[in-house]
C-alpha cells in the first residue's frame, strides 16, 4: 500500500495496464484497448458476411422492424408541439413566419470548427481480397498461357475472375458496403441485449461477436492468438444485460479469445470510477439505450436502475423525420433501415448541428447521398428546428422506435444462473416459471425467472433520473445524488443538454420532497469513454484479483452454486453467489 501512495498514476497505468484489455460493448459500438491507453478504440460493433442467398437481405434485422401507426404519428406530432412551446419556436404545422413568439433565431455557421467532420465523404468499401505477390505471379503465368491458347480473349474478363470476395468485413467498413454487393450486415447486440431472433439464432450472434472482437484484437491491437495467454480482460457490461448474456460474453472472452483471466464490472459503476466519484447518479445515454443507476460509496444500488429504450441513433432518425416533415431534406433516397451508410451520415449531422437552445435554430449544411453504383453526391440545404430532436430525450414519444425494436427477452432457459437467489430447485417448476407457455414462437416457448427485474420504462430521461434517485431511500443520500448527476455516452456531448437536464429534473421532483437543488457534474474526460476508463482503473487497482475468473476453471467447471469462491461485482452481482469451482 505504501507503493500506491507514492507511485505516479500514469506510471501505475503503464506498468500494470499493459497486459489488461478493457472491453466495453454497446448496442452500436465497442470500446476496446489496453488499460494503459488514455482512450480506447471506438469501433462499430457490426459484421457484414458474404452471402449467396437470393433474395438477399442487406441487414439481418430488417424483417423485425415495425410500422409506425397513426396513433404513434399523432403522439410524435403532439410531442413536437410541446417541445416547440418550450423552445419558443413554431409548431409543427405552423408557418415559420406566423409564430406567436417573438422571432429569436440561432444560426450555426457553416465554418464552425465542430462541423469540419461533415467535410468527410465516405467511400464505398472494397469488398475484394488483395492477392499476394505469389498469387499474382501464378495468375499472370496462367493468364499468359491461357491467352496463348485462346487468342482474342479479353484480358479484363480474365482479371475479373481473379478477384475474390472477403468472407466477412467488420467495423465501419461493414457499414459502407453497397447494397448491390453480396453481403448481409449483422449487429450482435441491439437495444442493450444480444440480438437473438428467429432470423438471427443465438449461435450466429455469439459467433459474430467473437469474430468482431477477434478481428479487433488482431488487426487493430496487434495481439495474435499465440500471445493471448499473456493478457487478461476486463468486461464492462451494460446494466441491461441479463445473467445468461454475461455468461456468454465470459465464454467468448475466456474460451474463444483465449484470455487467461477475466472480470466483469457494471457500466454505471465503472463510469463513476472513471470520473473519480464514489457517489453519483450515472445517466448513460448510449446509441440505442439509456440507463440510469445510482452509486453510493462505490456500490451500485439495486433498486435504482432504470432502462429507457432510446438513444443517440433515435435522435438521428428524428432529425431525418423533422427535416422531411418541413420539406428541407434533399430529394434523395435516405433509408436507415436498409442502407447503414445513411445512418452514418445522419449521426454526423446530429453531432455537428443539433443542440438544445431556445429560439429557432437552423444551419446550412452539406448532405452527402450514396446511391448504389454511383459516386457520392453532395446537396447543400438549410436544416431547421435542429434543437427539437435532442429534446426527444425528455419527450420520448418524439422518438418513435420503428427501427430495431428491443429483441424478445425470453430466448433462453438458464439452468446455471449466475445468482444464487434465482437457483432454487426446491420450489415447484410452476412457481419458478409461471409464464411458461407452449406453441408460441421459438423465444416465447422458453421459461424465464427474473431474479433481477429489468424494467424498460416508457418515461423521459428527467422522470427516470428523479424516480431512480428517490428510490435510493434516505433523504441525505437523495440530496447528495441530485447534486451529483453524471452524464456519460456520446449524446452527453450535446450543447445545452446539461442546463436543460438540471431544469427538467428539478421540475419533476414532487413538491412534497425537501429537495431544491439539482446539479449535473462536468465530466473530467470524454463522456463517451468514461465507463471504459473506469473499467481500466478498476482492473489496474485490483491487486488481490479475488473476483477474477481464470480460463481453465471457467472452461472445466463453469458456474457452480455454493462453491468456495464468490464472484463479486456491482449491484446484482455484488455479494451474490455467481461463482465457480476453484479446484
Amino acid at each position: 500500500m505504501d507503493y500506491l501512495k507514492t507511485v505516479i498514476p500514469s506510471h501505475l497505468m503503464n506498468e500494470r495496464g499493459s497486459n489488461i484489455i478493457v472491453i466495453n460493448p454497446g448496442s452500436a459500438n465497442v470500446r476496446i484497448a489496453s488499460a494503459k491507453h488514455d482512450n480506447p478504440l471506438n469501433i462499430p460493433q457490426c459484421i457484414a458476411r458474404y452471402t449467396s442467398q437470393v433474395p438477399k437481405l442487406n441487414v439481418q434485422d430488417q424483417m423485425l422492424n415495425v410500422q409506425v401507426t397513426t396513433a404513434l404519428h399523432m403522439e410524435r406530432e403532439k410531442a413536437y408541439d410541446t417541445i416547440a412551446s418550450l423552445l419558443k419556436i413554431p409548431f409543427i404545422d405552423e408557418e415559420l413566419g406566423n409564430s406567436s413568439y417573438p422571432r429569436k433565431m440561432g444560426r450555426l455557421d457553416a465554418y464552425n470548427p465542430q462541423n469540419n467532420m461533415m467535410d468527410t465523404v465516405f467511400n464505398w468499401t472494397n469488398v475484394y481480397t488483395e492477392s499476394t505477390s505469389k498469387d499474382r505471379s501464378l495468375v499472370k503465368d496462367m493468364t499468359n498461357e491461357y491467352m496463348g491458347q485462346a487468342e482474342g480473349t479479353d484480358s479484363k474478363e480474365v482479371s475479373l475472375n481473379e478477384r475474390k470476395f472477403k468472407q466477412f468485413i467488420c467495423g465501419e467498413e461493414a457499414l459502407k458496403i453497397s447494397s448491390t454487393e453480396p453481403y448481409c450486415l449483422r449487429r450482435p447486440i441491439r437495444r442493450g441485449h444480444l440480438n437473438v431472433s428467429q432470423h438471427y439464432p443465438v449461435q450466429q450472434v455469439l459467433e459474430d461477436l467473437h469474430a468482431i472482437w477477434d478481428w479487433i484484437l488482431i488487426e487493430k491491437l496487434n495481439i495474435p492468438h499465440s500471445q493471448r495467454n499473456y493478457y487478461s480482460a476486463v468486461l464492462v457490461v451494460p446494466e441491461s444485460f441479463d445473467n445468461r448474456e454475461i455468461k456468454e460474453l465470459l465464454t467468448i472472452v475466456l474460451r474463444d479469445l483465449h484470455f487467461t483471466s477475466a472480470v466483469v464490472h457494471q457500466e454505471g459503476l465503472a463510469a463513476a470510477f472513471g470520473n473519480g466519484l464514489s457517489t453519483a447518479c450515472v445517466v448513460n445515454i448510449g446509441a440505442q439505450v439509456t440507463s440510469v443507476v445510482c452509486v453510493e460509496d462505490g456500490v451500485a444500488l439495486p433498486n435504482t436502475e432504470k432502462t429507457l429504450t432510446f438513444g443517440g441513433e433515435d435522435i438521428s432518425r428524428c432529425l431525418l423525420w423533422t427535416q422531411r416533415h418541413h420539406q428541407t431534406w434533399p430529394q434523395i433516397r435516405t433509408d436507415v433501415l436498409t442502407k447503414p451508410i445513411d445512418l452514418l451520415v445522419l449521426n454526423r449531422l446530429k453531432e455537428s448541428y443539433c443542440e438544445i437552445k431556445e429560439g429557432e435554430l437552423d444551419a446550412v449544411a452539406v448532405v452527402n447521398s450514396y446511391e448504389d453504383g454511383s459516386p457520392p453526391g453532395s446537396h447543400r440545404t438549410r436544416l431547421i428546428a435542429l434543437n427539437v430532436p435532442p429534446m426527444g430525450l425528455f419527450y420520448p414519444t418524439l422518438l418513435v422506435p420503428e427501427v430495431y425494436p428491443p429483441p424478445p427477452r425470453q430466448w433462453f432457459k438458464d439452468h446455471e444462473d449466475m445468482l444464487e437467489d434465482s437457483w432454487q430447485p426446491e420450489f415447484p417448476r410452476s412457481e419458478l416459471y409461471p409464464g411458461m407457455t407452449v406453441g408460441l414462437p421459438m423465444w416465447d416457448s422458453y421459461p424465464i425467472f427474473r431474479a433481477k427485474p429489468k424494467k424498460e420504462e416508457k418515461i423521459g430521461i428527467a422522470e427516470a433520473v428523479t424516480s431512480s434517485i428517490l428510490s435510493s431511500g434516505r433523504l441525505d443520500l437523495q440530496r447528495k445524488l441530485f447534486c451529483s448527476i453524471q452524464l456519460v455516452g456520446g449524446v452527453a456531448l450535446s450543447n445545452g443538454l446539461i442546463s436543460v437536464m438540471e431544469e427538467r429534473v428539478l421540475e419533476t421532483i414532487p413538491p412534497t420532497e425537501a429537495i431544491d437543488t439539482v446539479q449535473v457534474l462536468q465530466s473530467r474526460t470524454d463522456p463517451t469513454f468514461v465507463p471504459w476508463k473506469g473499467g481500466a482503473i478498476l482492473g489496474v487497482l485490483d491487486y488481490a484479483r479475488e473476483a477474477w475468473i481464470y480460463r481453465e476453471d471457467w472452461i472445466r467447471n463453469g458456474i457452480h452454486i455454493r462453491s468456495g469462491r464468490k464472484y463479486k461485482d456491482s449491484y446484482f452481482l455484488q455479494a451474490q453467489a455467481m461463482c465457480y469451482i476453484n479446484t
